[in-house]
């Protein structure tokens, strides 16, 4: 009778149809940095879950780097049993209410939903696992860090984005001694400066970081290895060292005029951002350098990050701004939704155009634009974008934003660490998994293991790698002990 009752609460998407949480109209969002979805009501989240077919093979978990259990915490939403939802969701995902709001569910879990493939509208997971963190947040369930025993190995972990806080929450719960150290002031990486607070706002990002801190992990912030502390230091003093510095350096554009003033990175231009939205004195925004106030904006790029940038430029008040990118939309990387939200908001895409070269005396004036078609596909299946002849103009520009993507330093030359072996694209070579390098106990993880890819890719890789250097830690100490 009890599995009778809980089918009923289920497979309610033939009477149900889909609803995203209340979205703030685009007028209102224009004029701060909030997160653009309110929060679901009790009712609507059971509501919505209840939408969930329950299927035979869930493509969702599948299509999760994570493997999230989601039909399960779905159906528990639906009975009202939340924190039991909570605890399943909190099992695979280190920081659920994270990816509840960022990750591409459209390319991921609902983009292969079985009730969207066959047309009712996929189940809106990504609202439902925000909604389900928050709440235990707010009752308390979220439990501090205390481990049942401290060991006395440490591990050292080169970088405080998501993939390093990952494998430090599961190290330290296992009693393991961990220090994080980053070049930054703050930690959270690309969460804290890199993505926007309309996406994240940053008490969600700090309330986990103050989380691990009180568990008895360690920040050594405005550090600098090769620099402050060199990595045979860090070695030296750690039992494993784990790489998950991601992926800073900009993919360059060069072109005529690319030195003009008023081309900017897009990490440069996102940070500063981030760093006024903590109230701190941000020299170049203050300056104009970075800040899009009154100006013509033209980004450059078709990914998520510059769906951050012309959303962030709309926000600080720009007179237009346009985004070029060199495909049309439907070959589009980024997310789909982010394009909307954009385009809501007044940004201009402009289809099938790359910039040739830069006009202007000092600063930029414009964009020389080159119009595109698209040809036979490449190798990956995808469209590859050619010239048209005479079809160049000028796209007026005060201010251009390059978001053309992200490449590994060069730790190895950076750091002057000899044996630590690269692929030819400069990223880490790394044991698939374990993340194990070419050194002994030294690990990596993330970006600079796969390349610039999703938070939730590095949440993966940070989680695998923690369970394989416990498992070089323990066949250490037996070992030593032998």
């Amino acid at each position: 009778m009890e599995g009778s009752v809980a089918v009923q609460k289920m497979l309610k998407f033939v009477d149900v149809d889909r609803s995203m949480p209340e979205k703030r109209s685009a007028g209102e969002r224009r004029k701060d940095f909030d997160e653009i979805y309110a929060e679901y009501a009790k009712e609507k989240a059971e509501e919505q879950a209840s939408r969930c077919s329950q299927c035979g093979v869930p493509y969702c978990q599948s299509h999760c780097p994570l493997h999230n259990n989601i039909p399960d915490w779905l159906r528990l939403t639906a009975e009202g049993r939340l924190q039991e939802a909570y605890e399943i969701s909190q099992a695979t995902n280190t920081f659920p209410e994270i990816c509840g709001r960022i990750c591409p569910q459209d390319r991921l879990c609902e983009g292969n939903c079985v009730i969207e493939q066959s047309g009712h509208g996929t189940v809106t997971i990504g609202s439902v696992e925000k909604y389900i963190t928050d709440t235990a947040w707010e009752e308390g369930w979220v439990k501090p860090i205390v481990p049942a025993m401290e060991r006395s190995e440490s591990v050292g972990i080169i970088g405080a984005g998501p993939g390093g806080l990952a494998a430090a929450d599961m190290l330290r719960r296992q009693g393991v001694q961990v220090t994080i150290y980053d070049r930054y002031d703050r930690a959270g990486g690309l969460l804290t400066y890199g993505i926007p607070g309309f996406k994240l706002e940053k008490d969600t990002v700090m309330q986990r970081i103050d989380q691990l801190r009180e568990g008895g992990v360690e920040f050594v912030l405005n550090c600098n290895v090769g620099e402050d502390i060199s990595f045979d230091a860090i070695r030296g003093k750690h039992d494993a060292v784990l790489i998950a510095t991601g992926v800073y350096k900009t993919r360059d554009l060069k072109a005529p005029g690319s030195d003009l003033g008023g081309i900017v990175r897009a990490i440069d231009y996102l940070t500063a951002s981030n760093r006024k939205s903590f109230g701190d004195d941000v020299a170049e925004f203050e300056s104009g350098e970075l800040n899009a106030e009154g100006k013509k904006v033209v980004v450059i790029g078709g990914g998520d990050t510059a769906m951050d940038c012309v959303r962030t430029a709309i926000r600080q008040g720009a007179d237009s701004v346009k985004c070029l990118y060199r495909r049309d939309r439907a070959n589009m990387p980024g997310s789909q939704r982010e394009v909307a939200n954009a385009e809501e908001e007044g940004v201009e895409f402009v289809w099938l155009s790359a910039p040739s070269g830069f006009a202007g005396e000092g600063a930029v004036s414009g964009v020389e634009v080159q119009k595109m078609r698209l040809g036979a596909p490449d190798a990956t299946g995808r469209q590859t974008p050619e010239l048209i002849d005479g079809s160049e103009y000028i796209e007026e520009a005060d201010l251009v934003i390059k978001a053309l993507g992200f490449e590994p330093e060069d730790l190895p030359k950076l750091w002057g660490v000899d044996g630590l072996e690269v692929t030819r694209w400069g990223t880490i070579k790394a044991a698939f998994e374990t993340g194990q390098t070419s050194l002994d106990g030294v690990f990596a993880v993330g970006d600079i293991v796969r390349g610039a890819s999703l938070v939730v890719w590095a949440i993966r890789d940070g989680r695998d790698s923690a369970q394989a250097i416990l498992e070089y830690l323990n066949e250490s100490a037996s070992v030593a002990a032998e």
